[in-house]
């Protein structure tokens, strides 16, 4: 998960990053540089030298089932909709963290995994032992590319769409529009759910929150220093039915270093942006603005 260079990140990230590190790996791929730090105990995946504000994933070597970053676990609430997903499409492999939590609190899931960079996937294997199984695949391919050919062969129809996708700073850009969430909910079987890890604060906040809202309706709305958007190819579940959902996963969490009920006061379906900002599509989508911030 690329974090970028504005001032407010680097705040955001002081406080749980390595103050220094070891660089134990780097290389440049196709696409961007891949580098591993190493430092008291935290091993950490980055796509910026700065990694104290670009970290993909982080692993605590000692206890690797606990989820390090907040936004990953946040990104469980997804559960809480949809409590027995079977089949879950993740988009953005990072070190595989959050691909791997799932596999744990859900052996009866099968799990895609799309990851456009070859060295990442390579990386994620060495560094943070991430396994391909019978359960767990992975395809190494653009994420959107992948889902127009899954839409274009019919099959298969996902419970759960997990989008996770950054470069250096921020998500693709055509990993953003309409045009492409139309193509994901349509993956989506009915009563589906999407969730989608941003930023909650950025200038285009209001209109990555009104291109969600025109593809799928209401959503809730997960903030903290990331915003989670959990999104339904039906009808969203009440709050109620959320806690309940919630209770399912209390001792499965604990291994991961949380609680339900830490997510649980998140969740909100208020409305907090300009509700006539400009869509993004697929010839609106402004690269420049997506790490500015307010």
């Amino acid at each position: 998960m690329s974090r970028g260079a504005p001032a407010l990140l680097a705040l955001l990230y002081a406080a749980a990053a390595p103050a220094a590190g070891t660089l134990i790996h780097s290389e440049r791929s196709q696409y961007r540089e891949v580098l591993v730090y190493e430092d008291a105990g935290t091993r950490c995946l980055c796509f910026t030298h700065e990694c104290a504000i670009g970290r993909q994933s982080c692993v605590l070597l000692a206890q690797p089932d606990r989820l390090v970053f907040e936004y990953t676990r946040m990104m469980l609430g997804a559960l809480f909709l949809t409590p027995d997903p079977h089949d879950i499409l993740v988009i953005g492999l990072g070190g595989g963290t959050l691909p791997r939590a799932l596999e744990r609190l859900l052996p009866a899931a099968h799990i895609d995994v799309v990851e456009i960079d070859p060295a990442v996937v390579r990386v994620a294997a060495q560094y943070f032992d991430f396994k391909a199984t019978a359960q767990l695949g992975v395809s190494t391919e653009d994420g959107r590319a992948y889902v127009r050919r899954l839409l274009r062969a019919g099959t298969p129809q996902y419970d759960l769409i997990l989008l996770d996708a950054y470069e250096r700073q921020y998500i693709p850009e055509h990993l953003l529009t309409r045009e492409f969430l139309q193509q994901v909910r349509q993956l989506l079987k009915p009563g589906g759910i999407v969730a989608a890890n941003t930023w909650s604060s950025s200038r285009l906040y209001a209109n990555e929150s009104v291109t969600y809202h025109a593809v799928f309706g209401d959503f809730y709305n997960l903030k903290s220093g990331n915003r989670i958007i959990l999104a339904s190819a039906g009808a969203l579940p009440s709050l109620e039915q959320i806690r309940r959902n919630a209770g399912r996963f209390t001792t499965a969490f604990e291994p991961l270093g949380f609680t339900p009920d830490t997510l649980l006061p998140l969740f909100s379906m208020q409305q907090d942006w300009d509700p006539a900002a400009r869509v993004l599509t697929d010839q609106y989508s402004p690269a420049n603005l997506l790490n500015a911030l307010p």
